[in-house]
């Protein structure tokens, strides 16, 4: 923590605008709205994901570059010393080259430090025209048309392994950024980033009161299914003992942080979450209270009730009122 805190200030005033991740005053959140601008502006993405990065960086370079920008002699030596110390592997100690250690509170700067050099000023040496943004080993490049794309992804690919890296064969690809304007057809429109999935929504024009198609981002299928996973996982249904404060008690953090971070752009996605939180508090009801057992009816009108009365019990009652009840 000391040598993070001695050489992160002087690192990160070397990264450039478009390097959102573990840095001070910048969000994953940041990046998800820049990107959600840019896409309006280029109909193509090429998404990029590095293999393993904190694993197989290669310490030379990694070394050369800690080498030209620490300064502090103490924590360069901390720094060596910790790139190089032997893991054990199936019970064999071994020597490495590569990677950084795990939960490491350096590894983020150094990371970030190594891919400045290795993609972010190669990117604005190269391709000065074409806007980039990345979070670690994301990464999202935004171009005019699929050829500059396709060609794009070759030489990054490239660069990277001369770099002693590797683009994710499944998780990199080309995307079309289709909406009402852009009506080509391609077989790739979707992508997911940080946690949200960009694709063509149904999105509605507040000042003419009717619906269009735009390319917009939204909590992604997957960022969805972990967080009901999340709720299941606390067994609602079965807390009979306690009461509906305590379930909230426990809820609520979760529920506050989700919003906060997913319903920054496309809210209503969270909807169907709020649902599911609901028909978990209407199975506790039915489980609680002898008269509602076998009367689901009864127990969802209830769980409305309770929510127009205490709209504050519960933060998804307060964010989406009674819309979400089944």
């Amino acid at each position: 923590m000391v040598v993070k805190q001695m050489i992160g200030p002087d690192l990160d005033s070397l990264f450039l605008p478009d390097s959102y991740g573990y840095r001070p005053g910048k969000s994953a959140l940041d990046a998800v709205g820049v990107t959600r601008q840019r896409c309006w502006k280029y109909d193509w993405v090429l998404e990029f994901d590095i293999k393993g990065l904190f694993d197989n960086l290669p310490h030379d370079l990694l070394l050369k570059a800690v080498r030209k920008h620490v300064t502090c002699k103490w924590a360069l030596l901390y720094i060596e010393r910790w790139l190089a110390a032997p893991m054990e592997k199936n019970g064999e100690v071994v020597e490495r080259t590569r990677g950084t250690p795990q939960g490491g509170v350096v590894s983020p700067i150094l990371s970030n430090l190594f891919m400045h050099y290795a993609f972010d000023l190669w990117m604005t040496r190269t391709h000065p025209d074409l806007p980039w943004c990345r979070y670690a080993d994301d990464g999202l490049v935004h171009c005019r048309n699929e050829q500059q794309a396709e060609a794009l992804k070759a030489e990054l690919g490239a660069r990277l392994v001369a770099c002693g890296l590797q683009m994710h064969p499944t998780k990199t690809k080309i995307v079309y950024c289709k909406d009402q304007r852009r009506k080509g057809q391609y077989p790739n429109v979707v992508f997911d980033f940080l946690g949200y999935q960009f694709r063509p929504r149904r999105v509605a024009n507040t000042q003419r009161d009717e619906f269009f198609c735009g390319y917009t981002p939204a909590a992604s299928p997957t960022a969805m299914k972990s967080m009901r996973a999340t709720i299941k996982s606390l067994n609602i249904p079965r807390q009979t003992p306690g009461t509906l404060a305590e379930i909230a008690q426990r809820l609520n953090p979760l529920l506050r942080g989700w919003i906060a971070y997913y319903g920054r752009y496309s809210r209503s996605a969270l909807s169907t979450l709020a649902d599911y939180v609901n028909r978990k508090l209407r199975a506790w009801i039915m489980r609680k209270f002898k008269r509602f057992q076998s009367h689901k009816t009864r127990a969802s009108l209830f769980v409305r009730k309770l929510a127009r009365e205490n709209p504050g019990l519960f933060v998804h009652w307060k964010a989406f009122g009674t819309n979400t009840f089944a």
